[in-house]
């Protein structure tokens, strides 16, 4: 049965990141996205937007999560939390699980309305996704997925691991992509290690993944992104410090403007 999600798409140049798989710090990356263009451009405006959060923290005024802050904090982005990631849950569970665990509809109605205040908030784009890319969005529609959303109408950055199981998690994803006629804007790969020695007594195939995902896809590796301690997936708080220079330093030497269409 097809499935029938609400048109959602940013008209502002931007990029929606999406990983193979979930922890494989997509947040982090999204986060150094937004302070590049930042450092790319004076004076940008940086709109940020993840939809769906699970894992959440319960606090007072609801349930938050360090993600949508740690965005927040990167992008400089002056928007309401509520705005910046309009559906959460606290369950760690992909969307679609966790709305059917507690009876409640997605509000599709309202995170079109938050795209729209950061797509007229934003002069680009840095939207990141929940989970992998076939996680489910909808229990009301259990085939439903981040394609089904067209990734907000944006180019995607794919964020990979670099060890083994790699390549078929990264082979898999983009073909998912491009046979849906999404654009791949390029691969990130994340935890790599630049001293090839250490790498090949670490996981042998390391060194010769960046290379052999882009025979496989066709897809450019735009960054390697090196481990640093302190960063772990996509759990940071970004209020206990900046992300590793190493880190940002990798992502800014990429275009991001060039590659959100700006």
């Amino acid at each position: 049965m097809p499935t029938m999600l609400p048109e959602i798409a940013f008209n502002s140049p931007g990029v929606f990141v999406t990983g193979t798989d979930t922890g494989v710090g997509k947040t982090v990356i999204a986060s150094a996205i937004a302070s590049a263009l930042r450092r790319q451009r004076s004076g940008t405006r940086v709109g940020v937007f993840k939809a769906f959060a699970t894992s959440c923290r319960k606090e007072r005024g609801g349930f938050v999560i360090e993600d949508a802050e740690a965005l927040a904090h990167y992008a400089d982005c002056r928007l309401p939390l509520d705005v910046i990631n309009p559906s959460r849950f606290r369950e760690p569970l992909a969307p679609a699980v966790a709305a059917q665990q507690l009876g409640v509809d997605i509000d599709w109605p309202g995170i079109a309305r938050c795209a729209g205040e950061v797509d007229t908030y934003g002069d680009v784009v840095v939207a990141e996704g929940a989970g992998g890319l076939m996680v489910p969005v909808d229990p009301a529609q259990p085939r439903a997925t981040w394609l089904e959303t067209r990734c907000f109408g944006l180019p995607v950055v794919v964020v990979t691991r670099a060890g083994l199981g790699t390549l078929n998690h990264t082979a898999m994803t983009v073909r998912l992509l491009q046979d849906a006629g999404i654009t791949v804007a390029g691969l990130v790969v994340n935890g790599y290690e630049p001293d090839e020695a250490a790498a090949m007594a670490d996981d042998p195939s390391r060194p010769g993944n960046p290379q052999w995902m882009q025979k496989m896809t066709g897809a450019k590796v735009l960054a390697l992104v090196p481990q640093s301690a302190g960063v772990s997936g996509e759990g940071f708080d970004p209020a206990k410090g900046e992300l590793p220079t190493a880190v940002l330093d990798s992502v800014a030497t990429v275009d991001w403007w060039r590659v959100c269409g700006g």
